[in-house]
């Protein structure tokens, strides 16, 4: 039995803290904020435009609203389309960092009978470490929530991420939901959320690695769920029905061989009174290699297997064409009209498959499928064209409009009008995983960033995305490292996972690159972070791989044409390079919480300054701009430590209790320092702050609707602006404000 559900109901209003549930949280907007030492200056908060970057899991359009939408994220929360602007509005900003797990959303559910009515599910992660998942109800579309924190944990960034919904209004009942849970199986709320309890009915029996219940759709007044745990035996049921929201039993006859596979997705049409399911033997997004699409007629109970392609064959260049079945939706408009995708499939490519006499014969979209990505230029990863696309599990035909088709991959949402020509639909939308940030002193481009999955790029502009893409030469995945000589601003320098090289160099300020001529053997399993001296002329490489292990550093005086290792330096600590000194490096080990330094342009170091907090691998040094040895060491709980002696000693900053992470720009006018950023607290709640007098005061200049859960990474800030400042989310893209004028 599991555990009971019930849970308290949190409704948010009327207090300081529910201020992030009363206004509506948008990309930009000003942050009238609070502070712990007087007047806080607004801000406007704004989102430098990427385009997606992350996988949308679930797309659901509005069945009774022409042109409302919603979109769920496995790690950057959920937006609502407005098709007359035809962008989407950030939904869940508001969630801040003790909330971080709640930035993935398990599923979404819309009221038919109430259109401004939505709920979420929220929950990244179901592991012991994370929190219990939440239910956020809104009567206003999002605008304003109502919170229910559940007993139970959802898994919004888990295998089985891209099936569902797993949350269903019943159609009987505006007042009763359904959520499907992962190990806890089917609850059941009667008052909207505002309490839920177990269904001891359901069937279902929970493994600890298993999927739970995949899926709930609604068949006219009956209701189906879909079953990710098999009990090992042939013949095992992986769809149970309801039809009085009491009972459950099994759906007869349940086609053979699907007892070895996941239901990811079902779709009814009305029209006909068919329900489609489709099957993968995984949950997916990746591991599926076989997978089929059946319909159920729900009035004579007869099953046909309506598969449009059977995985398992041979594609042209002698690859094994394997698969599995994603999204499926129905054309509301026209019967026996139908999308699927293909998921997984990496030889051939995944495609949408479409129907028009209900599976009898299939047409693949891709392969007339024009794709245009001139507003997101990143989606060619390096290469000539764009792929149509990949982990396609969310997909969806819009209600009012048979040829307006959208459907979710890894990195964007694609969407079509005529079902030939296909764009991104993403304006608003911004879902990367952000590592590392700088904002050179001069040249073009005001910020470069260093992402998860798509690399580095070069921001221009930062009302559009980067014209370049992400950089080439080679390409990486996700970036782990990012530097840039202090004297010489045209020279930075970038690590990350790639398969073509693991180092490169830029000496026009990111515009363009090569790869390092060499690299040392320990790069391409553990590319870690890297440091460039002040004059260009020495880089320090560190290597950590990406179960933890850590390895020397290397040091390169040629460009990266030879690497030597350093003994010296503390294995896998991140290189730190003096702003002004070309001879001084430094680099904090977290393990004894000793604090090393170089002055011989990082050939040798040796200990410093000793007992700093340890124990954390997180910590963050930084070097204040213009000034040698001046450090300063963000040591999360801890708080923040100052030294002004190359490292030799630290001083504890007294007017923070924690510090995450930290950056300067700027100067104020009048100020002989420059101003000084940090994700931190100085108070109860962690948040965005900016010091004018060198940390012994701090204004918090983000507000309860610009949070973004865990923004812990990085921070950078402008230093030819005074007081912009941009952020790393995890999940939500680079955010950034500054004063408004």
């Amino acid at each position: 039995m599991p555990p009971s559900p019930l849970s308290r109901r949190t409704v948010l209003a009327g207090t300081a803290a529910a201020a992030a549930l009363t206004a509506a949280p948008s990309s930009h907007g000003r942050a009238e904020a609070a502070d712990s030492t007087g007047a806080a200056p607004a801000y406007r908060w704004r989102t430098a435009v990427i385009g997606g970057t992350g996988f949308v899991t679930g797309v659901l359009f509005h069945p009774t609203v022409r042109g409302l939408a919603y979109a769920r994220t496995d790690i950057g929360g959920a937006y609502r389309w407005d098709d007359r602007a035809a962008r989407w509005t950030p939904l869940t900003d508001h969630l801040g960092w003790d909330d971080w797990n709640l930035l993935g959303v398990e599923a979404l559910a819309v009221d038919p009978a109430h259109p401004d009515r939505l709920y979420l599910a929220l929950g990244t992660y179901a592991q012991s470490w994370a929190g219990n998942g939440a239910i956020l109800c809104s009567e206003d579309r999002g605008a304003t929530w109502t919170r229910t924190d559940l007993t139970v944990k959802l898994g919004a960034n888990e295998d089985g991420r891209g099936a569902g919904e797993r949350l269903l209004v019943d159609p009987r009942d505006s007042d009763t939901l359904w959520l499907g849970t992962r190990h806890d199986g089917l609850l059941k709320s009667t008052d909207r959320g505002a309490t839920w309890t177990a269904v001891s009915a359901f069937p279902g029996t929970p493994t600890a690695a298993g999927q739970g219940v995949t899926l709930l759709v609604a068949a006219g007044r009956a209701l189906y769920a879909g079953w990710g745990d098999s009990d090992g035996t042939a013949g095992s049921p992986r769809l149970f029905r309801t039809t009085d929201g009491t009972t459950w039993e099994a759906v007869p006859g349940q086609p053979s061989g699907t007892s070895a596979k996941v239901p990811v997705r079902a779709a009814w049409d009305r029209h006909t009174r068919e329900l489609y399911v489709t099957y993968a033997d995984a949950p997916g997004p990746n591991g599926q290699s076989d997978g089929s699409v059946h319909k159920l007629a729900t009035t004579s109970g007869r099953w046909t297997d309506v598969t449009p392609a059977e995985p398992g064959g041979t594609t042209s260049d002698g690859s094994a064409d394997t698969f599995g079945y994603g999204g499926v939706a129905v054309d509301a408009r026209r019967p026996g009209t139908l999308v699927v995708s293909t998921n997984n499939r990496w030889a051939a490519v995944d495609t949408l498959y479409r129907t028009t006499d209900g599976g009898r014969t299939w047409t693949s979209l891709k392969d007339s499928a024009v794709l245009d990505v001139s507003e997101t230029p990143f989606l060619t990863f390096g290469a000539d064209r764009p792929k149509f696309g990949w982990w396609i599990q969310a997909v969806a035909v819009d209600p009012y409009d048979s040829r307006h088709v959208v459907y979710g991959t890894g990195a964007t949402l694609y969407g079509t009008r005529d079902l030939r020509h296909w764009a991104p639909q993403v304006r608003g939308l911004e879902e990367t995983s952000v590592r590392q940030l700088i904002s050179p002193p001069a040249g073009e481009a005001h910020l470069i960033s260093g992402l998860g999955d798509v690399g580095v790029m070069y921001h221009e502009r930062l009302t559009a995305s980067p014209s370049r893409g992400m950089a080439t030469n080679p390409v990486f995945g996700s970036a782990t490292g990012l530097a840039q000589a202090a004297a010489e601003p045209s020279y930075v320098v970038r690590t990350g996972w790639g398969d073509h090289g693991n180092g490169a160099r830029s000496h026009d300020g990111g515009r363009t690159w090569a790869p390092f001529a060499a690299q040392p053997a320990l790069a391409k399993d553990a590319p870690g972070p890297i440091a460039v001296n002040a004059d260009a002329g020495v880089l320090l490489w560190t290597f950590v791989h990406w179960d933890g292990t850590r390895y020397p550093a290397h040091r390169s005086a040629d460009d990266g044409a030879t690497w030597t290792e350093v003994p010296s330096f503390p294995k896998g600590a991140t290189p730190l390079a003096d702003p002004v000194d070309p001879a001084r490096f430094y680099a904090y080990d977290t393990d004894t919480g000793t604090l090393y330094a170089s002055t011989d342009s990082g050939r040798t170091f040796t200990a410093r300054a000793t007992g700093l907090p340890s124990g954390d691998s997180q910590f963050q040094l930084a070097a204040a701009p213009g000034r040698s040895g001046d450090l300063w060491l963000s040591a999360k709980w801890n708080g923040l430590y100052r030294s002004t002696d190359g490292g030799a000693t630290f001083t504890k900053v007294t007017s923070c209790w924690a510090s995450y992470t930290l950056a300067f720009g700027k100067a104020a006018d009048g100020a002989d320092y420059p101003a000084v950023y940090q994700v931190g607290s100085t108070d109860a709640i962690t948040a965005v702050y900016r010091s004018d007098d060198a940390a012994k005061t701090w204004v918090r200049i983000n507000d309860d609707r610009h949070q973004w859960g865990w923004i812990g990474a990085a921070i950078a800030a402008d230093p030819r602006i005074h007081g912009r400042v941009y952020i790393a989310t995890n999940g939500r893209g680079i955010q950034y404000g500054e004063p408004v004028r």
